[in-house]
Parts: structure tokens; sequence; C-alpha cells
């Protein structure tokens, strides 16, 4: 009466296994693959080039000189540098503390361009106790208003028989410090050939 019927094989490879109705060969190649290294091995190549490149970066730089905390030696063209009109000020920063300054003139009464300039500063105390001697480069005033701008001496380098305002600043004075007009030494400059 009712007469089972199978399917035929073309049904069953049309239908395929997901049953999308495609057909689906057996010896189908796989699924197509891109030639070159994979994504992953790229990025450990720029990882690694990056790292390389910053430790170079980091070995090839050179370290500041240290700041001597010690008195040193006048410069040999530190007498062809008077400095003059000392005085010093403060002014109080939104932080709550407070800048030093002090203020002068200097002139290059030599017959060589300076370019740069180092000086010591010596913060002497009434206690016996060793002095505060800070290191700092000479800096002079570009301009005083709408407020006190100053420069490196390499911006403006002193001629023979120039003459220029300077300003040192200091972030912090010793508490023991005695009030005086600080010693001012010219340990270091820089002269153009």
């Amino acid at each position: 009466m009712s007469e089972l019927q199978r399917p035929s094989v073309d049904a069953a490879h049309q239908d395929g296994p997901s049953g999308t109705g495609r057909e689906t060969p057996i010896f189908s190649p796989g699924p197509e693959q891109r030639g070159g290294l994979p994504l992953a091995a790229w990025g450990v190549a720029a990882l690694i080039v990056i790292v390389v490149v910053g430790a170079l970066a980091i070995a090839g730089r050179k370290k500041p000189a240290p700041v001597p905390n010690t008195l040193q030696p006048a410069d040999a063209y530190a007498a062809s540098l008077p400095l003059s009109q000392l005085a010093m000020s403060e002014a109080a920063i939104l932080s709550g503390g407070k800048l030093t300054y002090l203020d002068g003139q200097v002139r290059n009464t030599g017959n060589r361009t300076v370019n740069a300039v180092t000086v010591q500063v010596v913060f002497a105390n009434d206690e016996d106790l060793a002095p505060q001697i800070d290191t700092v480069p000479l800096t002079l005033i570009r301009m005083k208003e709408p407020y006190i701008d100053t420069e490196p001496v390499s911006a403006a380098p002193l001629k023979p028989g120039d003459e220029q305002e300077f300003r040192l600043t200091f972030e912090a004075v010793p508490d023991n410090w005695n009030m005086q007009m600080p010693e001012v030494r010219v340990i270091h400059t820089g002269l153009e050939p």
C-alpha cells in the first residue's frame, strides 16, 4: 500500500549537513588561507622594535652634569663680568610657598662675547653651620611689563661693553639664612670664539 520512498542521493547532497540547500562536496578545499605572517606576529615584531628604539634613546641621552653643592673656583673670565646693584625680593605663589629673587646688573668688560653664565649663590647663616650653596644659570631680564620675563644668556649674548639686568630665582632658601645679601660667584662662562 504505501511504499516507503528513499530520498534520492542528489537530494541529500543538495540539502547538505546544515540543511542550507547547498551542495557540500566531500573533498572540498578548506577555508581560504592568506599567505604571510599572522597579525599577532606583526604585533610582537612592532613591540620589539619599539622596545629597542626606546632603550637606545634612553641609553643615548646625556645625563646632566651634577650640580656642585660645594663652593667652586671662579671662572677665568669672571673678572670681566662684574655684578652690581644686587637687590632681593620675594613673591608668594599659589601653592602657598614663596619664590625669592635676586636681581642685579651684569656688565661684560672683557673682549669676548658671553653666551652662558653659571653662578653660585652662597646663603650664609649665623649658626656656624655650612651655608647653603645654590648653583644656577644667570638669566637676563627680557621685559618688565606686564610682568618680569627672563631668558637665558644664549638668547641675547653679552657682547663686549654690554650691560644687562639679570634675575636669579630660588624656590627655597634656608630657614636659618642670616638675611644678609648672599655672595654671588661666576663659576662658568660660555664664550663665543
